[in-house]
């Protein structure tokens, strides 16, 4: 076998993949999870803060490497999506009202970027608290614009550690969609999460 058919045979799958979803529903908490995981460090900044992140964080060619199989991933953190965002939330946190006004304005450029992106993306993690019903404006819109975009999606029902958790709720909500139940902070679920993942790509 020549070189070159060596290397095409051996060379791993690429695929980019998106966390998505509601404002402090653990997004990048589970960044953070996969990043330590494959590269043994952190990813995004973490806050009890809404919009936190504010602009797409990026994590390119990972080597994903989950029981046996590999993939080339390349992982994106979004900020997280709102219907609406007020500074003056940000000002009862305790952040002055010219610092708020800009946090609000950064948040809002990224949930349109974040929105924009899922046309380039391979697949999407689309991100619930399962502590909260999955009724919510957000997630309906975001699963209905991925599913128009005919986008391979995963949601993952984050914080079922907590005793007030129903990842089955949501299960049964969205029927026609993979639905995996993790805790992002603890770990739980996780190898769960990294196989349906390989699974759909």
């Amino acid at each position: 076998m020549n070189k070159f058919l060596t290397k095409l045979l051996n060379r791993k799958k690429e695929a980019s993949v998106c966390l998505i979803g509601e404002v402090n529903t653990g997004k990048s908490t589970l960044a953070n999870r996969f990043s330590n995981d494959f590269i043994g460090s952190d990813m995004s900044a973490v806050s009890q803060i809404a919009h936190e992140t504010r602009d797409l964080v990026t994590l390119e060619h990972v080597d994903f490497n989950h029981n046996g199989s590999k993939l080339d991933l390349t992982l994106v953190d979004t900020p997280g999506i709102a219907s609406a965002i007020d500074y003056k939330d940000f000002v009862k946190q305790g952040i002055t009202e010219e610092n708020a006004i800009e946090r609000a304005k950064e948040a809002t450029s990224g949930v349109i970027k974040a929105i924009k992106y899922l046309q380039e993306v391979d697949v999407a993690l689309v991100l619930m608290d399962s502590t909260k019903t999955p009724f919510d404006q957000v997630s309906l819109t975001l699963l209905g614009t991925l599913e128009m975009q005919k986008k391979k999606t995963i949601i993952v029902a984050n914080k079922s550690d907590l005793p007030e958790a129903k990842p089955e709720v949501i299960s049964s909500t969205f029927p026609n969609h993979k639905v995996v139940p993790i805790s992002a902070l603890y770990g739980k679920g996780i190898d769960e999460l990294y196989s349906k993942l390989l699974e759909v790509v």
